[in-house]
């Protein structure tokens, strides 16, 4: 009886561990719950490969550091605008770094997208907060995340932090339209140098 008590223990305390990261991201904190949390883990951001659960909570992490960093928000560094293109926007602001997210450091990269009528570079250095219209990102994950894509991790972020969505009403987080013709992945791999990364190479796989 003692030795059927402790195995439905044992099979408890692994469920419960395999539920606490079955949204897809690991928590400081969170003890590693085995290979099967591991597996659960995985499916969970790559089923679907953007928005979900697990990738829009990972995002939210990742406004939280940015605004520690005062990459993003109202106490945001000013930076110098530069002319865009679309889809980004008509004037630019990118800035990038490293970062570390759930105990994962790498390199991010956050571009500010300016639109509007008159829109120019002078208009938003004067005043960046009235032509603000979304900021894009891309953070590098740890190895295994993506190798399809360098292991990039992509969103699109609204002025208040919440999260674009495309026409189906799917948020813009993860391995966004990753398969599709168009869409963040589809544009940036045809930078040159293979790190999907415009302007240099400076992030290798």
């Amino acid at each position: 009886m003692l030795k059927r008590s402790l195995i439905l223990a044992t099979a408890a305390a692994a469920t419960l561990a395999v539920a606490a990261c079955s949204d897809g991201y690991s928590r400081p904190g969170k003890a590693a719950a085995g290979p099967h949390a591991s597996v659960a883990a995985s499916k969970a951001e790559v089923k679907p490969p953007f928005s979900g659960t697990g990738n829009v909570a990972y995002a939210k992490m990742l406004w939280a550091e940015m605004q520690k960093q005062r990459l993003v928000g109202p106490n945001a560094w000013e930076g110098t605008a530069y002319e865009g293109t679309e889809p980004h926007g008509m004037s630019l602001v990118t800035i990038d770094g490293i970062v570390t997210i759930a105990g994962h450091s790498g390199p991010l990269l956050v571009k500010r997208n300016y639109g509007g009528p008159g829109v120019s570079p002078e208009e938003v250095n004067a005043d960046p907060g009235k032509w603000l219209k979304a900021i894009t990102i891309m953070f590098k994950r740890e190895k295994g995340y993506d190798p399809d894509t360098q292991n990039w991790y992509w969103a699109k972020y609204l002025p208040d932090g919440s999260l674009d969505k495309n026409p189906k009403g799917m948020q813009l987080a993860g391995r966004v339209a990753k398969g599709g013709a168009k869409g963040c992945i589809a544009c940036h791999s045809a930078a040159p140098g293979g790190d999907f990364v415009f302007k240099h190479d400076r992030y290798p796989g």
